[in-house]
């Protein structure tokens, strides 16, 4: 097994010849609160979409654990151990906030039934259904939302949909977390309670966490190292407070 959860070894794609991200090479290890960061238009989200299967790499590749997962579909990269949240909230808004988070558990294989077992409603089929609905609950109680449980995800405030909507993807139980934006849009309580439940995440689960966040005071008070983007390459990398400090990255965010 590798030293690292997730390695890039030169990973990049072009679209009809112009470079969207090239030549990023990132080492995180595991339990690492790890930041990826940089100005709009960066490639962040990019590599999100090449980490999860939406994209397929043009050059490069990339590895979970030490195993290559390049040209892996996205369901499969999700059953190997990577989830993540997005920039804009994907919910499902007309489920219940616990059937949200049960849509995550058919991912993993006890929560599983034949398709006998659920179309003659066979023992087995209520019993992992009644399994996953308190395995639901058991993970809301993590994010405060237990309460809310029979809501519908749309009634749900803001702030409480974004944290739904990574319970919904630790309920894959992955070995590598990708979180969009987490902070985005949240006022300053909110953006505390997601960087406790965020540190609580890594204490509690032993999970891995890449995050991408323009709040720069949310990343220097959680994450442990840092890759900095700017026009789709690396202009630093290293530990939080050394990155934000290097030269070229403060060019990148306010000019010279």
């Amino acid at each position: 097994m590798s030293d690292f959860v997730l390695e890039t070894q030169n990973l990049g794609i072009s679209f009809g010849g112009l470079h969207a991200v090239s030549n990023v090479n990132l080492q995180i290890k595991k339990g690492e609160i790890y930041g990826l960061i940089g100005p709009n238009g960066a490639g962040k989200t990019t590599i999100f979409n090449l980490l999860t299967g939406v994209y397929q790499p043009t050059e490069g590749t990339f590895y979970l654990d030490g195993k290559e997962l390049k040209r892996l579909s996205q369901e499969r990269i999700n059953h190997e151990g990577i989830a993540r949240t997005f920039q804009n909230i994907r919910l499902f808004n007309n489920m219940t906030v616990r059937r949200n988070v049960m849509v995550g558990l058919h991912n993993r294989p006890e929560f599983r039934c034949s398709m006998a077992d659920s179309i003659l409603r066979l023992p087995r089929h209520f019993r992992v259904e009644s399994e996953m609905k308190e395995k639901a609950v058991e993970i809301l109680k993590i994010f405060d939302l237990e309460e809310e449980r029979n809501a519908l995800a749309c009634n749900l405030p803001y702030g409480k949909q974004r944290k739904l909507e990574i319970a919904r993807a630790l309920a894959t139980e992955p070995k590598l977390l990708l979180l969009d934006e987490p902070a985005a849009g949240m006022n300053p309580h909110e953006t505390e309670d997601l960087r406790k439940t965020v540190e609580l995440l890594r204490e509690r689960f032993d999970i891995t966490i890449l995050l991408i966040e323009h709040d720069l005071k949310f990343v220097s008070g959680i994450c442990d190292r840092l890759t900095v983007l700017n026009f789709g390459t690396v202009i630093a990398q290293g530990k939080t407070k050394e990155a934000l400090s290097d030269p070229e990255v403060i060019k990148a965010y306010i000019g010279k």
